[in-house]
């Protein structure tokens, strides 16, 4: 059966978790946990609700409350827990508890139950039918299992996702259905990376050259769920890029994303899609969006950029953004031709920070979008910039861009290049045949990527934090 609920950790919590309850003496210790909530009316692929928690801040026990400790057990004053408590009902957070096992079971034991069961009763009597207890168990050898308590009586099992430099996965069903395409990939990187793909929620984000063709990597791939978002029709200008578009697609002025979902339907590799025609920012996509395990980011709007510029830090859903950029000179030649590939989760720096997101451009393309006669009035005048001529397009350099950030993935699941995880920002320069990382000097007073207010936040009103 499919957990119904699911906590992302953010990998610097969980190092922090690790300093606090994880020492050599071999004692049992614990801390404190807060956590966002991120609610799903109905997941894109099963069409069920879900709940999904979200790291927020890992607090330390104050000293004073510490009662005693040994090797099997632990023991504190509730005053701290309750005043947690006041603060998650005050700031909209769930509270938790973590708490190690050095040197005993695996698993939650009896006694486990007993006094979380008091504790989950005390959170709902403080806080009323809202109040839950998140639960984390470090096992000595630094495994994690976590669990959510609703009310006194029983707790549920949580799946987990861990997300920083790199991405890993625990959860309770996994789908090893017919994976006999992928054996050739087993050969490269060991029989489990299949189940691990196969167990994940994608989103791509534009569906234009590099995001028919990421759709089209990640389902050979043996990705098992996508969810493919664009608001556009199949042009004919498109199809000497757009991967799965026909000239017929073209002639009937058929959906990108019905185009590229009935191409991997097709393919019959096991991956199950679903097509959202619209724009990311409308209330219809949020829910598939926060379903996401990772994003793809393969618009070329700035007003889509800069949504899931927040996105990914509020929701801690990396999205790996990604871009083409094709300079013709004067005389024929080219001055440029770089695909580039920015990594967006906590830890980074932003779209905005790197400058990749021009915010004035922003602005102008979300009134084109909502009030296009205001729009065409305000261009007239000068107080916009126009639409400009179409940027160049070849489909050998779009589909390379989208392999590029596909193995950027898989390193961050892999660490097939090296064990530090994925780049947070590269740009091949395909005419000079060089890779960069250029670096990033972030604005201090950054919201997004260097205050950590946002991280991990994830359901506000308004949604984002946003206010247009």
């Amino acid at each position: 059966m499919r957990s119904t609920i699911d906590l992302i950790l953010q990998e610097g919590h969980l190092d922090k978790l690790r300093s606090l309850v994880l020492h050599d003496d071999r004692v049992e210790r614990a801390a404190y946990i807060l956590c966002g909530t991120s609610h799903v009316a109905s997941d894109p692929w099963d069409r069920q609700s879900r709940q999904r928690l979200t790291s927020f801040e890992v607090l330390d026990i104050p000293p004073d409350d510490a009662i005693s400790a040994s090797a099997l057990h632990v023991t504190w004053s509730t005053r701290s827990y309750v005043r947690l408590l006041k603060r998650a009902q005050d700031e909209n957070l769930v509270a938790g508890i973590v708490h190690v096992h050095p040197g005993g079971p695996p698993a939650f034991s009896e006694q486990d139950d007993r006094n979380e069961a008091d504790l989950a009763q005390l959170a709902r009597n403080r806080n009323g039918e809202n109040g839950r207890l998140l639960s984390l168990l470090l096992t000595g050898q630094g495994e994690l299992r976590v669990r959510l308590w609703l009310d006194s009586n029983a707790a549920l099992p949580v799946d987990i996702s861990i997300v920083g430099r790199h991405i890993a996965f625990c959860r309770q069903h996994v789908d090893n259905h017919d994976t006999q395409a992928f054996d050739r990939q087993a050969l490269a990187f060991g029989p489990d990376l299949t189940p691990r793909l196969r167990g994940l929620k994608v989103g791509i984000v534009g569906c234009g050259g590099t995001g028919s063709a990421t759709a089209m990597l990640l389902a050979r791939l043996g990705v098992g769920q996508l969810v493919l978002f664009d608001d556009d029709i199949v042009d004919v200008t498109n199809l000497n890029r757009l991967h799965g578009a026909k000239r017929g697609d073209a002639d009937a002025m058929r959906a990108k994303v019905d185009v590229v979902a009935r191409e991997i339907a097709d393919m019959a590799l096991g991956t199950r899609v679903v097509a959202v025609r619209g724009w990311i920012g409308e209330a219809q996509c949020r829910d598939a969006l926060k379903s996401c395990d990772v994003v793809f980011g393969c618009t070329d709007d700035h007003a889509g950029r800069l949504l899931l510029n927040r996105f990914a830090y509020f929701y801690l859903i990396p999205v790996v953004d990604m871009g083409l950029a094709i300079a013709p000179r004067s005389d024929g030649g080219l001055q440029d031709l770089s695909g580039r590939v920015t990594v967006l989760v906590p830890g980074a720096p932003c779209l905005l920070c790197r400058g990749i997101i021009d915010p004035i451009l922003a602005r102008d393309e979300d009134l084109r979008r909502q009030h296009p006669e205001e729009y065409e009035r305000r261009k007239r005048e000068a107080y916009v910039r126009g639409a400009g001529n179409p940027a160049p397009a070849v489909v050998t350099f779009t589909t390379a861009t989208a392999c590029l950030a596909v193995d950027e993935l898989l390193q961050a699941l892999t660490c097939f290049r090296d064990p530090g995880g994925w780049v947070w920002h590269r740009v091949r320069r395909y005419d000079l045949l060089l890779d960069r990382r250029p670096g990033c000097e972030q604005n201090p007073q950054c919201s997004i990527c260097v205050h950590q207010d946002y991280w991990g936040r994830a359901d506000v009103e308004p949604f984002l934090d946003r206010t247009n």
